[in-house]
């Protein structure tokens, strides 16, 4: 029985691996078309890369709460979960942005030749993610909130993206996600979230109030409006949401 919930740790593990799978296809995809011009496109099916590390993050949300249910808790396990979510919400999400960097700069005169230097930046997301988890994992004081952004909430919002660019029919954001300057601003402000210190909720509570978990509910509010008007732009729209809220939370309790 005590074992159980790290098998779910070793599954949130697995999607993890075929998330990374999904996005190591053949690469960008060159074709001809009709005009004679290329079509620079993504690898085929790089958004199942997404759907893997959507599960990923509920079966990191069901390890918990079946070692909690089971009294299985332990320290082997939440190293493991450690382990497991670097990969999953980090390592995936790095390669996510380091084949749109490859988009990005195909798309130039000679982008084909671009250096190697220029898109390793993508990879300073799993490194920030790992530095957070190593933190969280010594630290304390995150029994009831968190210093900085979670891992899993970093990874799920840059898994939205692949699913934003393959279905979205605005053009504006084809050409925001065009461009590289975008993805390197996603990479500082993501990875400063995760190593900062700033104060982030988390549902966790000794005793839970309305008032607790009104900021939660505003924020499944914001997310499902969101997701009917703006279909997957919803995941940025509520990781910002979860932010700004988190940090007028704890303003309001200063």
């Amino acid at each position: 029985m005590k074992q159980i919930p790290n098998i779910f740790t070793l599954l949130n593990l697995v999607f993890g691996c075929l998330a990374i799978l999904a996005v190591l296809q053949n690469g960008l995809i060159l074709t001809g078309t009709d005009s004679g011009d290329s079509l620079i496109v993504l690898p085929e099916k790089i958004y199942m890369a997404s759907v893997f590390i959507a599960c990923a993050a509920v079966i990191d949300f069901l390890d918990g709460f079946v070692a909690r249910l089971l009294k299985a808790s332990s320290e082997m396990g939440k190293q493991l979960d450690s382990l497991a979510d670097v990969v999953s919400f980090g390592v995936a999400p790095g390669l996510i942005i380091y084949q749109f960097l490859r988009l990005c700069f195909a798309q130039q005169e000679d982008g084909l030749d671009t250096s190697m230097l220029w898109l390793l930046p993508a990879f300073i997301v799993p490194c920030a993610g790992a530095y957070r988890l190593a933190r969280f994992n010594i630290d304390t004081e995150q029994s009831y909130g968190f210093k900085g952004v979670p891992i899993p909430a970093a990874g799920i919002l840059i898994a939205a993206f692949p699913l934003i660019y393959w279905f979205t029919d605005q053009a504006w954001i084809i050409q925001l996600l065009h461009n590289f300057w975008f993805w390197y601003a996603l990479i500082f402000v993501v990875s400063y979230l995760m190593v900062s210190t700033l104060p982030m909720m988390a549902l966790k509570f000794k005793a839970p109030t309305v008032k607790k978990l009104m900021p939660f509910i505003i924020i499944a509010v914001i997310a499902i409006a969101s997701a009917f008007i703006f279909q997957w732009m919803a995941v940025p729209i509520t990781f910002i949401a979860y932010v700004i809220l988190s940090l007028l939370n704890k303003q309001k309790q200063s």
